[in-house]
């Protein structure tokens, strides 16, 4: 992590030294955790987000790559008290904060198809208009939201069917519907922090665990499994917040800038995942030649659908008439762009 800030060369003209350390007196600096590394899809797009309140404003923006602060968990907390101006996590690990955000894990709701899946994002009631009543909530101001890349699994052993899956231990975030869909799939869901699965997959304290074909090749968990499957069950999702109470007491200049600095960066980052699921599991096979790569037709999916479809039921179970107002309007959503 590296903090950027403004420097003034000792060769400017006094004049012009004076007039700039006046300007930079009124900026701000800006703080933003995420999830993953810098290079990463969160990585990418909270640059982008930066260069552009940089380039527009005298503010500046410091990035906190994953582990710079801690967990997920780590800089929520950080960023509800306000330690934090800027966050962006998975609403996997904000269903206990949001139960309706646990929506996104429900199996083979979300498009498969890009340009679907895509147009969903922009336009979106649920993301866009019911989603951050929820967030406010908890003091949170929800930007956006925007797809990561289909998860796939990583195993030691090939995955066709669900019995496949049966009885081993795998990964999953600390999410309760997502453990109720691998439960229903026959695995044992085992909930552990990000930063301790490359080594319990190396120790064989776990079999597998899900992730997008760029995070399973930039984090080389290729290196400590044998096989990726491709069921095409999900797509993963994150959330880019402020502090809600940070975010209110902006003037409107920079509310407006803020808002413009995430569009931005949004019509980025869906421009630059495209191919890049394709080109992340090319170059795992290319690192390890012998590494199963199984993308699943749709005759093989249908047994995993047909036993994920008691999730859904669960995720009303789980959050009552909210997450059914929430999931009928994704549905309606969903409908709208197909």
């Amino acid at each position: 992590m590296r903090n950027i800030s403004k420097t003034i060369s000792r060769s400017l003209m006094a004049g012009a030294a004076l007039a700039a350390m006046s300007l930079s007196a009124h900026a701000d600096e800006w703080r933003y955790a995420f999830e993953e590394a810098l290079t990463e899809v969160q990585g990418v797009y909270a640059t982008k987000f930066k260069e552009y309140i940089e380039e527009n404003s005298d503010h500046t923006v410091t990035l906190f790559p994953f582990g710079t602060l801690g967990e997920s968990a780590d800089i929520m907390e950080q960023a509800q008290a306000g330690i934090l101006q800027f966050v962006d996590q998975s609403p996997g690990f904000t269903g206990a904060l949001i139960p309706e955000a646990q929506v996104f894990f429900v199996p083979y709701l979300l498009p498969q198809n890009e340009e679907k899946l895509f147009e969903f994002f922009r336009t979106s009631k649920a993301i866009n208009e019911m989603f951050p009543e929820l967030y406010a909530e908890q003091g949170l101001e929800l930007l956006t939201m925007f797809p990561e890349g289909e998860v796939c699994l990583t195993t030691q052993e090939p995955v066709k069917t669900p019995a496949d899956l049966n009885e081993v231990k795998f990964r999953v975030m600390t999410n309760p519907l997502l453990v109720e869909a691998y439960a229903a799939w026959g695995a044992t869901p085992t909930p552990l922090p990000w930063g301790e699965v490359y080594g319990a997959l190396q120790t064989g304290i776990i079999q597998g665990q899900e992730n997008p074909g760029f995070f399973l090749e930039s984090t080389k968990m290729y290196e400590v499994t044998n096989v990726i499957t491709c069921p095409g069950h999900n797509n993963f999702t994150t959330a880019v917040m402020a502090n809600k109470d940070f975010f209110d007491g902006l003037e409107a200049a920079d509310q407006e800038l803020v808002q413009s600095a995430i569009q931005s960066a949004f019509d980025y980052i869906l421009d630059y995942q495209k191919g890049l699921q394709e080109e992340s599991l090319e170059k795992i096979k290319e690192a390890k030649p012998d590494m199963q790569i199984n993308i699943l037709t749709d005759e093989e999916r249908q047994p995993f659908m047909e036993a994920a479809a008691e999730v859904e039921a669960t995720f009303l179970e789980m959050t009552g008439e909210g997450g059914k107002k929430i999931l009928d309007q994704m549905k309606a959503d969903l409908e709208a762009v197909d």
